[in-house]
């Protein structure tokens, strides 16, 4: 490879970004929406078969009376904290809570969640979407290796040519047809 300018081996690095990263993105946005919607479908079958739904249940209704009694006590310490300073009494009143994070129902949903995440991904990468992003993705990363490993433009230009003119891309533009504006 003839040793190419920086400048030039940025200018075409911008160049095949500029053409590739709208289609990947287009592409990503297609695969996320269905992500979402299969993930949310996948948590609920996923926790039935692990047995985490019987789990959470039980956590959701603990951390429910678990609330209810916090704030009562809360309501009931700061009470009597008012009412003893009123009668001259000191009573401090601190009810930060522990430093330790028992696990809580937001924790485990988290967790289901990047399994089931985990899952979909797996899963898109077997259908059309995914396949056509990776595609994508490929056909970048071999455009980008086209400039390291070519040394001149017109080496560049044809192989990137070569290389996305099935999806579109141009790299060589004609501008033959482009009429002459005349000045007056």
């Amino acid at each position: 490879m003839a040793h190419m300018p920086k400048y030039k081996v940025e200018h075409y690095e911008k160049k095949i970004s500029r053409h590739f990263d709208p289609l990947i993105e287009e592409q990503e946005l297609l695969i996320k929406q269905y992500k979402t919607e299969a993930t949310d479908r996948i948590i609920a079958k996923l926790s039935k078969k692990m047995g985490a739904d019987k789990i959470l249940d039980a956590l959701a209704k603990a951390e429910e009376q678990l609330v209810r009694a916090q704030h009562q006590a809360m309501t009931f310490f700061h009470r009597k904290a008012k009412k003893d300073k009123d009668g001259e009494k000191d009573l401090s009143y601190d009810m930060a809570g522990r430093k330790d994070k028992p696990a809580t129902l937001s924790m485990c949903r988290q967790q289901l969640r990047k399994w089931a995440e985990a899952l979909v991904d797996r899963e898109l990468r077997t259908r059309p979407e995914g396949k056509q992003l990776a595609q994508l993705e490929a056909l970048k990363q071999r455009s980008e290796d086209i400039v390291y490993e070519n040394g001149d433009d017109q080496a560049i230009a044809k192989a990137l040519d070569d290389c996305t003119k099935k999806i579109g891309i141009t790299w060589v533009v004609d501008t033959s047809k482009i009429k002459q504006i005349a000045s007056k």
